[in-house]
């Protein structure tokens, strides 16, 4: 069992302002897990999956809960967040929809598609500091979850280990 304080945080978000308020407010907030940080979509899946510079598991662990922005270049949030759901490897993954979109249509979408929880972020550095104080203490320190490994990577056509996807092709 991962105790909560190693617990690792994934970060998908674009905006390098958003990055940085997030980052700050964990530090502010006495929040020392492992972070880090992906900039789209599609390398968030690259990150889950183990793909390319993230292969190695030593320094790219498998997160315990995504924080997952829904507004991203190449790859959107809605989109990872349904690959990631369809994949039974990474049932076991929280995802917390962090967005500063308060749309119905966007929380219901998020819940619909699988999300754990969707919050709306704060506009003052105050408030995101109590919300990220308060998601480490429900999400990293009360809720307990299964444990997750990294899935094997699938065999190629020449019996080689090829890279995991979970494209539902």
């Amino acid at each position: 069992m991962i105790l909560p304080e190693h617990a690792v945080i994934l970060l998908a978000e674009d905006l390098e302002n958003d990055v940085l308020l997030i980052r700050h407010a964990l530090v502010k907030a006495g929040v020392k897990n492992p972070f880090h940080v992906v900039r789209d979509g599609e390398e968030c899946l690259a990150y889950l999956h183990g793909e390319g510079k993230y292969a190695s598991r030593d320094e790219f662990p498998l997160p315990d809960l995504l924080l997952l922005d829904l507004k991203m270049p190449k790859v959107d949030g809605f989109e990872v967040l349904a690959e990631v759901r369809r994949n039974k490897d990474f049932s076991a993954l929280r995802i917390i929809v962090l967005t500063s979109s308060d749309q119905v249509y966007d929380v219901n979408k998020a819940y619909d598609l699988g999300a754990n929880s969707f919050l709306v972020k704060p506009l003052d550095f105050e408030n995101l500091t109590a919300l990220v104080r308060t998601l480490s203490a429900f999400w990293l320190q009360t809720s307990k979850s299964p444990t997750m490994q990294r899935p094997p990577k699938k065999k190629d056509g020449n019996g080689q280990n090829g890279p995991l996807h979970s494209s539902g092709q």
